[in-house]
């Protein structure tokens, strides 16, 4: 593999990385906009795959169906250590 391949492979999991936290962002605003509890209704679509949990309100059924799981439950991890790594720096 050249250089420029690694470069642009990177490139392409930065792209992915935002697109996973803006669906989340976006999925979540949804279901809290329709009275749902996000957390019980991500999960149960994060466990299940089952696209019933989550809302078709503003689009956001289809918008999380764009990610494999996989991609969005590395999104949440990351977030979750990220603040992990800033508590700790902080206490």
């Amino acid at each position: 593999m050249s250089m420029s391949d690694e470069t642009r492979r990177l490139g392409d999991y930065h792209d992915q990385e935002k697109e996973a936290d803006m669906v989340l962002r976006e999925v979540y605003g949804a279901l809290k906009a329709k009275g749902y509890n996000p957390i019980s209704q991500l999960v149960g679509y994060l466990l299940s795959g089952d696209p019933a949990y989550i809302t078709s309100h503003m689009g956001a059924r289809n918008m999380i169906r764009r990610l494999e799981r996989d991609e969005l439950l590395e999104e949440l991890l990351r977030h979750y250590v990220r603040h992990l790594e800033i508590a700790s720096t902080d206490g």
